[in-house]
């Protein structure tokens, strides 16, 4: 008998999106359950298996809970060991990898739910952080095609869900992130060619869709 191995998830979830790549980008097989979070109807599992946030994603591994987005990558990571490795093994880049992914996880949700959810002066604030946060990221990328050097891993499965949502950011938010962020830009399109993350990753049509209806939920015009 083999692992059972679950992932409960909402399809727009940048962070749903990431465990679902860990999960592809090492060849585990899983069950994936969708979860009706835009009405709030977390099904009974959720709430058990994440008594203390009840929130997605929620991975369960032979019945046990992992959660949080982060954590649910390394632990990947370490249960599935013997193949494509996300973390690197030196201390240092370790622990720089990590520091990029709390940056990203600290940063980027925040701002760029503003660039749909405000308007007027905290929106242009809200553009202006954003670019900077990109253009911060873009400086760490540098020239190398991934964040960790020739191979994809531990900050691109962070970083790779939001890219899906900068179409949505941009068309609300009324502004680019390719003048000032074109290598970060071409990143994103060389990662969206690897199966694992084509497959995890919505269709910008159908994000800006689910971005009118939150904003309706959200009474913003």
């Amino acid at each position: 008998m083999g692992d059972e191995v679950i992932l409960m998830s909402f399809w727009s979830s940048m962070f749903g999106m990431r465990t679902m790549i860990a999960l592809e980008e090492k060849g585990v097989k899983y069950e994936y359950r969708e979860e009706d979070v835009i009405n709030n109807n977390k099904s009974p599992l959720v709430l058990e298996m994440n008594k203390i946030h009840k929130k997605i994603p929620v991975l369960i591994h032979n019945g046990k809970p992992v959660c949080e987005s982060i954590i649910q990558i390394q632990y990947i990571d370490e249960v599935w060991s013997d193949k494509n490795p996300f973390l690197p093994t030196d201390p240092i880049q370790r622990a720089q990898a990590l520091f990029w992914a709390d940056f990203i996880e600290k940063k980027l949700f925040r701002c760029g739910r503003k660039t749909w959810a405000t308007k007027g002066e905290e929106l242009e604030a809200a553009k202006k952080e954003l670019i900077e946060v990109l253009k911060t990221l873009q400086s760490e990328l540098g020239d190398k095609p991934y964040f960790g050097g020739d191979t994809f891993g531990f900050v691109d499965i962070v970083l790779i869900g939001f890219y899906s949502w900068f179409p949505a950011y941009q068309k609300f938010g009324n502004f680019s992130v390719e003048p000032e962020c074109s290598k970060l830009m071409a990143w994103g399109k060389r990662c969206m060619q690897r199966e694992c993350v084509a497959k995890a990753l919505p269709d910008s049509e159908k994000l800006f869709g689910y971005v009118l209806q939150l904003k309706k939920v959200y009474g913003v015009q």
